[in-house]
C-alpha cells in the first residue's frame, strides 16, 4: 500500500514538473519578442549589425531611448515621441472616464429599469460593438466637421467615446443583472430614486466591471491608428501614428535601437495598466458569466 502510494506521488510529481515545464517553454517562447525589443533598444548600431539577434548587449546604453523620445524624426518634425506621447494621454483619460460612465449608467437602465423596447435598444447596442472602424469614417468626419472638431484632441475624444459607449454599455449591463433586483426594488419601495439607487446600491459595487472597461477602453484608445490618422490633425496625432512615422523616416540609416525603443515606450502605459489592475479585469469579466 505504502509503495502503491509513494508511486503514486511520485507519478503526481513527474506530471506537475512536466507541466511546470511546459508552462516556463511557452512563457520564454512568449516573451522572446519583448527579450528582443528590451535588449536591441539599449545596444550600439555597431552590435545591432555585427551580432546576433539574441545577443545581449556588450555595452548597454539609453541613449536610444532618449533619442526616440525627444530627438528623433517623425516626418518634417524632430522633436520625438513625446508631444505626441502626451496627445494620447490627453485623449485616452477623459475618452476612458466618460465613455465608462456612460456605459455604466446605461448598463444599470437595461438592467433593472424596463421600459417599452429595451431589449431592442440592447440588440442595436450590441450590434453597435461588431460594426468595423471604417464603416463609421465617413459620418464621422461629417459629424466632427459641422461641430468643428476636425484635427483636434478633442475631437478623437469625442470619436473614441461614440465608438466605446456600445462596448462599455454591453460590460456594465451583464455586470448589473447579477445585482438581486430584490435589492433595487426594495430600494425603491423605501422611495429611493433613480439616481439615489445608482449612487448608494449599483456604483459602490462597480469596482471590478469599471477597471474591465478602464483597461479595455484604454487599451483599444491608446493603441487606435486609423482614427488617429484619419481624424488627428498635425498637432493632434497621437502616439501610434507617430511611432509609425518614426519607423518609416528614414535618413540613409536605419536606427533599430531606436524603433525599439519607440515601441516599447509607445507600449509601456498599457503594460503598466495590466500588471496594476489586472487581476480586476479577469474577476470584472468572470462576474457576468453565468447570468443574463
Amino acid at each position: 500500500m505504502a509503495a502503491d502510494l509513494n508511486h503514486d506521488g511520485g507519478r503526481i510529481t513527474a506530471g506537475r514538473l512536466m507541466l511546470y515545464a511546459l508552462l516556463v517553454l511557452v512563457a520564454l517562447y512568449y516573451l522572446a519578442p519583448l527579450y528582443v525589443m528590451l535588449t536591441t533598444s539599449v545596444k550600439t548600431l555597431d552590435q545591432i549589425r555585427d551580432g546576433n539577434l539574441l545577443d545581449f548587449p556588450l555595452a548597454p546604453t539609453t541613449a536610444a531611448w532618449s533619442k526616440a523620445w525627444s530627438e528623433a524624426c517623425t516626418g518634417v518634425r524632430c522633436e520625438g515621441l513625446a508631444p505626441y506621447f502626451w496627445n494620447s494621454m490627453q485623449m485616452a483619460i477623459p475618452a476612458v472616464l466618460i465613455s465608462s460612465l456612460i456605459g455604466s449608467l446605461n448598463g444599470y437602465v437595461l438592467a433593472h429599469w424596463r421600459f417599452p423596447g429595451h431589449n431592442v435598444v440592447f440588440t442595436a447596442l450590441m450590434v453597435g460593438c461588431f460594426i468595423p472602424f471604417q464603416v463609421v469614417i465617413l459620418p464621422m468626419a461629417r459629424l466632427l466637421g459641422m461641430a468643428e472638431l476636425a484635427n483636434t484632441t478633442s475631437g478623437l475624444i469625442v470619436v473614441h467615446i461614440i465608438y466605446g459607449i456600445a462596448f462599455t454599455t454591453l460590460f456594465f449591463r451583464n455586470y448589473y443583472v447579477t445585482v438581486p433586483e430584490e435589492l433595487v426594488n426594495a430600494a425603491r419601495i423605501d422611495g429611493a430614486g433613480f439616481f439615489m439607487i445608482y449612487r448608494r446600491i449599483i456604483f459602490p459595487l462597480s469596482l471590478p466591471i469599471f477597471m474591465v472597461c478602464f483597461i479595455w477602453q484604454f487599451t483599444q484608445i491608446w493603441n487606435d491608428f486609423l482614427f488617429g490618422v484619419v481624424f488627428g490633425g498635425s498637432d493632434a496625432q497621437p502616439v501610434t501614428v507617430a511611432l509609425n512615422n518614426l519607423v518609416n523616416t528614414s535618413t540613409g540609416v536605419t536606427e533599430y535601437n531606436v524603433n525599439m525603443a519607440a515601441a516599447i515606450i509607445a507600449a509601456l502605459p498599457t503594460l503598466l495598466i495590466y500588471l496594476v489592475a489586472g487581476k480586476y479585469f479577469v474577476r470584472g469579466l468572470t462576474a457576468g458569466a453565468v447570468k443574463g
